[in-house]
Parts: C-alpha cells; structure tokens; sequence
C-alpha cells in the first residue's frame, strides 16, 4: 500500500491511498488540474482511480469533485447526509447520480482489493467521516476535520502502518489572531478542528512499533505554521506516559501547495 498527500490544508485537500491493484483518492478539494499533476508525479491518471472518498461537504474537501466527475465517472463514496449536501452545491454543477455510492460510518466495505472503514468524527458537516483503509495486514488513516477526539476514534486507528492526523492550528495564535469571535469558537469548539496539542495527544495514543510515518495535515495558512506544529506535536509525545519518544517515528508535515513523500507499507 502507498500513502501520499497531494493537497492538504484548509484551503484545498486531496490525498492517495493505493494498493498494486487499486487506486483511490480521499477529497478532491483542489482542481482538477492539481489532481492530475499529484497523481502524475506517482506515475498514475486521474481516469485510473477506482473511488473518490469524501469525508465531507466542505469546499476545500470537495471543490474539484464536480469537474472530474463528470470527465472520467469515478464513483463517489459518501455517506446519505453528505451526498445530500453536496447534491445542493450548485458551484460543483451537475453531478450524475449513478456516481453516488452511500456508505455508512462503522460499516466496512470493498473496492477491489481495498478494505474501506469510515469512521464517524465529530465536525460541523452534515454527516463526516474519516477513513481508515486497509490492503491485507495493512492499513492506513486519514483523520482529519474533527474537534475532539475519544476512544471509539482511538480504538478505529489503532495499528494503522501510516497516518495522515489533522494538527490544525496552534491555539495562541488563533485566539489573538483576526478571526471573527464566532470563527474562532467554532474552529475551537467540539465540532471544529484539532490543535496542535490536540493532534499531539491523540497521536501520543496512537503510536506503535510498526507505525511508519505520520503526516500531520490540514495545517491552517493564517493560525499555525509547519514548524510549530511538528515541534508542538513532538513535545506532546515527549510528554506522554508512553514509552516511546518522537525521534522513533517519521513525522512530517503535509503541505498545502505541495505533494508529499509517497509513503509505502
């Protein structure tokens, strides 16, 4: 299996996720054109993916989804509340409805040879998911877009080989930043997005002997920066009651502009 960030950050996400045999992307919140050019890079086409997950209905998940759905019919895997929302974006245009595919949180499913588990996260969408996706004895996540996190997401993402986890926003920053109040408790609340000490912690949870790279994602442009967030995210495990410390594990930030490392499992 094969892990790679394409897009990830609050103004555009797109991640792969392949086997050998099937290939996959989750979001399409960048253009097309972007997609295409990630995909590239890793010696693949648009045309040759087998499913589109979408976590949700946001733009920056779902912006270019219009546009290669309608060129190349990629089924669209959703859950019913988020393939509503997205049914009444009228910027995405006319999306066929044979595309759709529903799906349910906490019920696995195939395509090919991948096995799909959506997960329910707490965000203020219709009805989110993140994904855990797995290809034999491995298995990878992407986790990102919630404002909390518990032991049922602790429990779904435990011994996952690779991880793409949300560290959204460092919390000072925000807090003093030139956010509207009501954005700034919203991104703070429940059912907003991870801080960097949030993602640290949860991550602290997470680790394991044969875990072999974590990106962390959805980095915000105006209240975090890379830098702060790898450093913030490491301290947190330095601080936990595990065992392990941070030079064990590859951490690495996933950019907004950028394609990553394709990480292999």
């Amino acid at each position: 299996m094969r892990l790679c960030s394409i897009a990830s950050g609050s103004s555009g996400n797109c991640i792969y996720v392949g086997s050998d045999d099937t290939h996959i992307i989750v979001d399409a919140g960048i253009s097309g054109k972007r997609i295409e050019d990630g995909l590239n890079s890793l010696g693949l086409k648009t045309e040759e993916m087998d499913g589109i997950l979408i976590t949700h209905e946001h733009s920056d998940h779902v912006g270019g989804l219009g546009v290669i759905a309608r060129r190349y019919g990629i089924p669209m895997y959703a859950t019913k509340g988020t393939i509503e929302a997205i049914k009444g974006m009228s910027f995405l245009g006319k999306i066929p409805g044979e595309l759709f595919r529903e799906i349910e949180a906490d019920k696995p499913f195939m395509i090919n040879d991948l096995k799909v588990n959506p997960v329910r996260i707490s965000h203020d969408a219709a009805d989110p998911v993140a994904y855990r996706i797995g290809n034999g004895d491995k298995s990878v996540g992407v986790v990102s877009d919630l404002g909390k996190y518990n032991d049922y997401i602790v429990d779904n993402f435990s011994g996952v080989d690779a991880l793409l986890l949300e560290a959204n926003h460092d919390v000072n920053m925000l807090q003093v930043g030139k956010y509207p109040y009501q954005l700034k408790c919203r991104i703070l609340g429940d059912k907003g997005h991870l801080s960097n000490e949030s993602s640290g912690r949860l991550l602290s949870r997470l680790l394991h002997d044969d875990l072999k790279t974590v990106f962390l994602g959805h980095l915000s442009k105006e209240n975090n920066m890379a830098e702060l967030a790898y450093e913030t995210v490491r301290l947190e495990i330095l601080m936990s009651e595990n065992r392990y410390k941070p030079e064990d594990f590859r951490i690495r930030v996933a950019s907004r502009d950028m394609i990553s490392e394709a990480v292999a499992v």
